[in-house]
């Protein structure tokens, strides 16, 4: 019959080893974190939000006189990466006066852009010139018979 070995006895360094091994690990992933949360910050949102609070009830009057006209806008890339906007009111086909366009990368990893817009012939505008490739999300004001509207959009 084999004789099994005593167990080794837990001592004071083996404790003392979980708890560095512990925290080194833990200090690790807060490192890490901390770095790839700061490598992706694209900013601040507002620079001075008692400022912007106070003309919150001036952008919630905005918002809804925009709901008001009930215009339905589709914006999308074409097959070439063009910017194309299209707008309805109930079912029906608007004519869009003018579009004005900023393309912002969402992690502000790429500077913003203007995008110039220009009719397509069909009553719709679409970008001069193509998207670089990435996420974009679009900030756009578009004019129809006096009226303007504004929307923001994610491109893919």
């Amino acid at each position: 019959m084999a004789t099994r070995p005593a167990p080794r006895p837990f001592t004071g360094w083996h404790m003392t080893a979980i708890l560095v091994g512990f925290f080194v690990i833990v200090m690790a992933v807060n490192f890490a974190m901390a770095r790839f949360a700061l490598s992706s910050f694209g900013g601040t949102v507002v620079d001075n939000s008692y400022v912007a609070s106070q003309h919150y009830n001036e952008l919630l009057a905005k918002a809804e006189a925009q709901d008001r006209l009930g215009w339905q806008p589709s914006v999308w890339l074409d097959r070439t990466r063009h910017v194309r906007v299209t707008l309805a009111h109930q079912d029906a086909k608007l004519l869009i006066e003018s579009a004005k366009a900023m393309i912002h990368h969402p992690l502000g990893r790429l500077p913003s852009q203007t995008l110039v817009m220009v009719g397509d012939g069909q009553g719709g505008m679409i970008s001069t010139r193509m998207l670089p490739q990435g996420r974009w999300r679009i900030v756009l004001a578009v004019r129809h018979a006096g009226d303007e509207a504004r929307y923001r959009r994610d491109l893919k």
